[in-house]
C-alpha cells in the first residue's frame, strides 16, 4: 500500500519493483496529486484509488481499507519516493507470514542510511521519538520509518483514527497497548530521487510530522507508563 501525494517520476518505479517482488496486489493511494500520479502508477499495474482527504493518514487508511476488502492476509505499507527498496519487502514479510511477529518495523538505524537520506534534525527526532516510545510503552524499538508490515486480523482490530503523519506512531503504541508482537528488521533509507520531501525537504513538513508523533505517542501513554509489558499472545499465520 502507497500513500502518494505528486510522486510523478517516482510512482511508477515502485510499482513496477513490487510487482517484481512475492506480493499479490500494489494499491496506491492518489491524495489528491496535481500531477500524473494516478496515471503512472495504473499504468505500472498498480490498483488506484483516490482519497482527496489531504493527510498521511487520511491516504493509510482508504488504502487499508482497500487491502482488507481485498483479502489481504498481510498489509505492508511503502513510500512512493523511492526512498525504501522494494526488493527489502521480504524482510518485513517473513516475520509475520512464520507467525513471529503481528507488526514488522523496518529501522534505517539497524539498516542503511544513504549519505544526504536523511537530515540532522530528521536523525535527532528519531531519536526522541524512539526513545519515548521505549520509555512508556516497554518496547525496543530504533526508529519509527514508514516502511512496515502489519497482520490484517490486527491492523482491523487496531480502530486507527489518526489521519496525519501520527498514523504509523498510533499504529505502534495501539499495537504496544495490545500486547501483541512487535519486530523491528534493518532496512535501507535511499535519497529520494524525484521532487521534495513532504517532511523532510522543508522545516515546516519536519516540525508538523514531528509535533503529530509526540502528540499521538503522549495522548494514549497514560494508562500504560510504567506497566510491564505481558506475553503476547499467538494467533495464525495469515495465508499466503
Amino acid at each position: 500500500m502507497i500513500p502518494a501525494l505528486d510522486e510523478e517520476g517516482n510512482i511508477g518505479d515502485v510499482v513496477r519493483a513490487l510487482h517484481a517482488e512475492r506480493i499479490e496486489q500494489v494499491i496506491v493511494v492518489d491524495n489528491g496529486s496535481t500531477d500524473g500520479t494516478a496515471h503512472e502508477a495504473e499504468s505500472a499495474g498498480a490498483v488506484v484509488i483516490s482519497e482527496p482527504r489531504k493527510g498521511y493518514g487520511s491516504a493509510c487508511a482508504a488504502g487499508t481499507e482497500a487491502a482488507l476488502e481485498a483479502g489481504a492476509g498481510i498489509v505492508v505499507y511503502i513510500d512512493a519516493d523511492q526512498s525504501s527498496r522494494p526488493n527489502e519487502i521480504g524482510t518485513l514479510i517473513d516475520p509475520i507470514a512464520n507467525d513471529q511477529a503481528d507488526l514488522v518495523l523496518g529501522s534505517r538505524t539497524l539498516g542503511a542510511i544513504a549519505d544526504g537520506a536523511m537530515g540532522s534534525h530528521q536523525r535527532v527526532g528519531n531519536i526522541v521519538s524512539a526513545g519515548l516510545m521505549r520509555l512508556l510503552y516497554r518496547i525496543e524499538v530504533t526508529d519509527l520509518g514508514p516502511y512496515r508490515a502489519i497482520r490484517a486480523g490486527l491492523i482491523r482490530d487496531l480502530d486507527m483514527t489518526e489521519m496525519t503523519f501520527g498514523w504509523p506512531t498510533e499504529m505502534m503504541v495501539k499495537t504496544a497497548r495490545a500486547d501483541a508482537r512487535i519486530v523491528e528488521v534493518p532496512v535501507s533509507w535511499d535519497v529520494r530521487q524525484e521532487g521534495e520531501s513532504k517532511v523532510g525537504g522543508t522545516v515546516k513538513g519536519s516540525i508538523l510530522a514531528g509535533f503529530h508523533i509526540l502528540r499521538v505517542t503522549l495522548r494514549h501513554s497514560a494508562p500504560k507508563f510504567g506497566a510491564p509489558k505481558s506475553g503476547a499472545p499467538k494467533s495464525g499465520a495469515p495465508k499466503s
